[in-house]
């Protein structure tokens, strides 16, 4: 059997973008095996270099949020303003098979380096151009943060509960969903034929959050049922969310009628098995809030730990509600290796590695995330120019 580790391997990814929703694409694809050049503004580079928790970092041009998707990438410094930039831009293209960029709609068009300026210069290649709401629309030139986006596709309106809907949900939804879809459609476009391949994907991070609204989507389109904020309840099911235990809360989803009957009598509660209001799926759902107290009665005197436990061994679908800190120190994940140590300047930096487990390998970073224009020398050179060249390119501030 062929044991693939690193599928992308060979795959050179220019990635011009910034913050999250593309260098969170490129970061999974630079995991998968691709080599990923990261083309920044000189001086500055990514904004994300300079935020984060950690103020020293970011005046280091370091900051978290950087390191948490640049690991195992290499960065280099161009002004694509320049005529002379433009033209470095141009060669690196020739070498690439993809580009990712998440400027605004018309960005790369105006500097003169749109993708039909640079499919003349590599025919093959993949241009994927990431945006809040898409290339075409009425939308298309407006700002899109991941705030504003978990705002406009719905999201915020059926997050929290009645009373305090809207509510953002508490990590960059909308980047991380678009991120991930753009490294899909990247996917598959490699997966083209080699004559064919080149494409220009249109990735909205809009349209990407809405596609994951599945249920909630047809639920409305299909069924006419305008969705609503239903906080922990699960509204497909009862008893079916979250529920209090002596110490913290847990989630139990009893959706079927032999997990509700199992749940009630390892609660001591049968006599509820025969109470008309809970008698059928329809009847429980219509009832699920007098249903929930009556079974934290029980679940209030014991801890959750307990209680997941002995829920799970027959067969009743739970499980505690974490921390993020407590997931990170689960052993479930630390098991799995979905965390990885890589050596930078002296420390160890804790970094999540692929949420794919490949041929029994988890793909991770190879490398510390690089500091600003670390692969200047590297990179350009490998183009023909000579230290010469590139001392020049640095006086006049190209790269």
């Amino acid at each position: 059997m062929l044991i693939v580790t690193n599928p992308l391997a060979g795959i050179r990814v220019l990635d011009l973008t910034n913050v999250l929703a593309g260098p969170y694409c490129c970061y999974q694809l630079a995991l998968m095996g691709a080599e990923v050049i990261k083309v920044e503004r000189p001086g500055s580079g990514d904004l994300a270099r300079m935020l984060g928790a950690d103020a020293d970092r970011n005046k280091a041009g370091m900051g978290i949020s950087f390191l948490a998707q640049n690991a195992g990438k290499k960065s280099v410094t161009l002004d694509m303003k320049s005529p002379r930039g433009k033209e470095l831009l141009k060669s690196l293209v020739r070498t690439a098979d993809v580009l990712v960029e998440n400027f605004r709609p018309g960005v790369m068009d105006r500097l003169s380096l749109g993708y039909d300026v640079l499919t003349k210069e590599n025919p093959n290649l993949i241009y994927c151009a990431i945006s809040g709401f898409g290339q075409t629309g009425p939308r298309k030139d407006d700002p899109a943060y991941d705030q504003i986006v978990q705002g406009i596709s719905g999201v915020m309106s059926i997050t929290g509960g009645p009373q305090t809907a809207p509510y953002r949900v508490g990590y960059p939804l909308a980047d991380t969903v678009g991120g991930m879809t753009a490294a899909f459609s990247i996917s598959a476009a490699l997966n083209a034929s080699p004559v064919s391949r080149g494409a220009f994907l249109d990735v909205s991070m809009t349209d990407a959050v809405i596609s994951t609204m599945g249920w909630v989507v047809s639920n409305y389109l299909i069924g006419s049922v305008p969705p609503e904020a239903h906080g922990n309840e699960n509204m497909t099911s009862a008893p079916s969310g979250t529920f209090e235990t002596a110490d913290q809360p847990i989630n139990i989803a009893a959706n079927r009628d032999e997990q509700w009957e199992t749940l009630a009598t390892l609660l001591g509660r049968a006599d509820l098995l025969s109470n008309p209001d809970y008698r059928t799926r329809e009847d429980r759902k219509a009832n699920r809030h007098q249903l929930r107290s009556e079974l934290e009665t029980v679940l209030k005197t014991r801890s959750s730990s307990d209680w997941v436990h002995e829920l799970s061994a027959k067969g009743v679908p739970s499980g505690p509600v974490l921390s993020v800190s407590q997931v990170l120190n689960d052993p479930q994940i630390s098991e799995r290796g979905l965390i990885s140590t890589i050596p930078s300047d002296g420390e160890d930096l804790q970094l999540s590695g692929s949420p794919v487990i490949v041929d029994g390998k988890r793909p991770t970073p190879q490398s510390a995330p690089p500091e600003l224009g670390a692969h200047n020398d590297e990179v350009w050179s490998a183009l023909g120019l000579s230290e010469a060249d590139i001392r020049d390119l640095r006086e006049k501030d190209v790269i």
